[in-house]
Formats: C-alpha cells, structure tokens, sequence
C-alpha cells in the first residue's frame, strides 16, 4: 500500500488551523489577568511574582511530561479522538479557573491546561498525515501562522475583556475552545489509517523514552539539536524582553505591547505567505539555515542598537527566522515512519519544554549580571548577542544536517520497536 498521504480535506486543513490559533488565543486571552486574579485569590499582592513563575513551571512541566504520552496515543488511536478530547478539555479547564475558589484550584487548572494543550503534537502529526513530503513545510508555516494570529489576538482580547472582570477572559477562552470542539466534531476526518498505526508502549510514550526516538537516526538527532537550540534562544523573549526595552529605552506597556503585536503579524506574514514558496524554490535545509542565519542577524541587531529606532527596526530580518521552525518540523517528519509521527511530535514537544525551563533561567541570569552600577558583563545587550551565537551555531548544525532524505520503512521501524 502505498505510504502517500491522500490529498487533504480543505475543511480539515482549515479546522487544524482553526483549532491551533484558537487554542493559542485561548491560552493568551488569559495571561493579562492570571497575576490580577492571584491578587484576588490570595488577597495580597505579595508573592505574584512567585507565584505566576510556579504557575507557568506548572504548565511547562505536564508539556514536558504529556507531549509524548498524547503524541503516542494518537499513533494508536488515531488523531482525532486525541485532538477532539483535547479540545473539549481545555474548554472545561477554562470553566474550572473561571470558577477556581482559590489558588490550589487555580493551579490545578493549569496543570490541566498544560496536559490538554499537548494535543499539539497530534496537531502537527495530523498535518504530516495529510501533506506530502514536499508541502510539509508549507503546512507547518500555515500551522504557525494559526499561532501567532493566536498569539496577537489573545492578550490584546483578553487585555479589553480584564477591564470588565478578571474572569470574564477565561470564559471567552471556554467558548472559544468548545467552538474548536463542536466544529472539529463536524467537519474533522481521521488521518490516520489503522494499518499504520503503532501499538502503544509505555516504554516509547514516556518522555525520556520518547527522546529516544531523535537519538535512532544521527541527522534526527541533529535536528532536535538545532530545534532545541532554536527554543533556547526564542525563549529569551519571554525572560528578558520587556525589562531590556524598558531599562535601555524607557519603554512601558503600550510601547512594549505594540511591539510584541507587530513581531506577531510579522511572523504570521512569514510562516503562512512565505515558507511555501521558499521552501519550493530552495528546499527544506536550505530554507531552514536561511531562516536561523536571519534570525541570530536580528537578535544581534537587537543587542548593539544604540537607539529605539534601529531596535526596531532589528525586528524585520528577524521575522524570517519563521521560515526555520516549519522546516525544522518537515526534515524531522521525513526521517520517521508513518505510525512514529506523534511520538516524534510528542519528543519534539518535550524538548521544546525543556528549553523553556532552562532558557529564562540561563537568559535571566545573563541579563541580572548585565546590569547595575557594576555588572559583571559590561553590555546591557549581552543575552541577546549570546542569543543571536546560539542560533548562529544552529545554522550551522543545520547545514550539516537535514541532507539525506531517505523516510525509514514502516516495517522495519515497526519491528524494530
């Protein structure tokens, strides 16, 4: 039987996308007022800080620890019991933190957010089911498109739904995923056929077992090298970005928001308008060292501008580090089985979540010594240029990989395992 995916659905294409921007607005309508309503829930503004960072740790870890096990379980089941029960979760966790009567509720909450948001990995199998080899990288730039559409739109929405009542965000975000869920249950087919399906082990859907999968071929292993080196270095945003623009240039919320919104549109112009004809022209690996090149230009851009305007304007070559993740994901998906696309997902997941625990650490720790009447690294913009070296050291990691294309049999990976 032939191992070509059958041409996709429009209307399953379209609820993948649908599904991944209106996951990621869900989770980003809440994130203005998750500090506002530990305030309310404990009465006191102490410990926020604390607290939300336990919060998102939370999260990052049930990634870390369910990527692998959904991924694994929608190679057994098939994807789309495993992305439809996944939506349907996250909208009755939003319920609970909508209605969470104090702290240990609302952490509960997020410890089920961060296992129902896993459905991302049957997400991108889902997609490598339908695409060819050769459009796979255009779906994955469509797929990130979807998030950061969801990225922009969230905090903007629920930064105007706040201002109504701290929980209000978390009821819009309940209805926007059981929207997801009611459409998916129309519209959604199966992708994968039950002869390829893997059985499912324990043994592989465990995290550390599931990393073992990027270790079974040198240039897979490659590629989650430079896919977590990419996430290192993304994750610098997310530690230091706002204190940078604030301390270097005097910039507040309004400053910093807009910036954010336009790094988002610009990113969804590149992975959703671009990635499919650069890919078609110059091909996956090419592509993929183009984007992480652009990107560590941009981040270096970023770290040595001597004034806002050229801060901003870093952030144009940057956008075409968009073009690296879809074909990052394409050359991962090429190098494994049919039935082995969610436990990759699942393993591509998890060290994704180990780079955003260990990234803010590192980056927020550069940057602490950064600063101050005597900082240890005379350079504000340290953590950016060390950054723009760890993505540069992808781009070559990256040319070296992702240059057999040869797919392992489905038999003999199946026997294998």
């Amino acid at each position: 039987m032939s191992s070509t995916p059958a041409p996709p659905r429009t209307a399953a294409i379209v609820f993948i996308l649908l599904t991944a921007l209106l996951d990621v607005m869900s989770m980003g309508i809440v994130i203005p007022v998750v500090p506002q309503l530990i305030e309310e829930l404990t009465g006191s503004t102490n410990n926020i800080g604390l607290w939300n960072g336990l919060l998102v740790a939370l999260w990052a870890v049930m990634q870390f620890l369910c990527s692998p096990i959904i991924g694994s379980l929608s190679d057994r089941f098939g994807r789309r019991p495993v992305i439809l029960i996944s939506v349907a979760g996250l909208a009755l966790d939003f319920l609970l933190m909508a209605l969470a009567p104090n702290l240990w509720w609302l952490a509960l909450g997020r410890i089920l957010a961060g296992v129902t948001s896993s459905s991302f990995t049957s997400t991108f199998a889902y997609m490598a089911d339908i695409m060819p080899p050769e459009r796979r990288a255009r779906g994955y730039g469509l797929i990130g498109a979807a998030f950061s559409g969801g990225f922009v739109a969230g905090p903007l929405l629920g930064g105007m739904l706040g201002e109504i009542s701290v929980r209000v965000p978390f009821w819009a975000a309940a209805g926007f995923s059981a929207l997801a869920f009611l459409y998916g249950l129309i519209v959604l087919p199966e992708s994968l056929a039950p002869e390829k399906r893997m059985a499912f082990s324990w043994k592989r859907a465990n995290p550390f077992g599931a990393l073992r999968l990027l270790r079974s071929h040198p240039e897979l292993s490659s590629l989650a090298t430079v896919n977590f080196l990419l996430h290192f270095a993304h994750h610098l945003f997310s530690a230091v970005f706002v204190l940078y623009a604030g301390d270097r240039y005097g910039w507040g919320p309004w400053q910093v928001g807009t910036l954010f919104a336009l790094v988002g549109a610009l990113d969804m112009s590149v992975q959703g308008l671009l990635v499919g004809p650069v890919t078609k022209r110059l091909g996956d690996r090419r592509t993929m060292v183009i984007g992480l090149a652009f990107g560590a230009l941009g981040l270096a851009m970023m770290g040595l501008a001597p004034t806002e305007e050229m801060f901003i304007a870093a952030v144009f070559p940057s956008a075409f580090w968009g073009l690296a993740m879809p074909t990052i994901q394409s050359l991962m998906t090429q190098r494994v089985s049919e039935s082995e696309q969610g436990q990759l997902q699942g393993a591509n997941n998890s060290v994704g979540s180990i780079a955003g625990v260990l990234s803010p650490i590192f980056f927020g720790a550069i940057y602490s010594i950064s600063v101050g009447e005597r900082p240890v690294l005379p350079f504000i913009g340290s953590a950016f240029l060390i950054a723009a070296a760890v993505l540069g050291g992808a781009a070559l990691l990256g040319w070296a990989a992702g240059r057999a294309q040869a797919v392992p049999s489905l038999d003999k990976r199946s026997q294998a395992h």
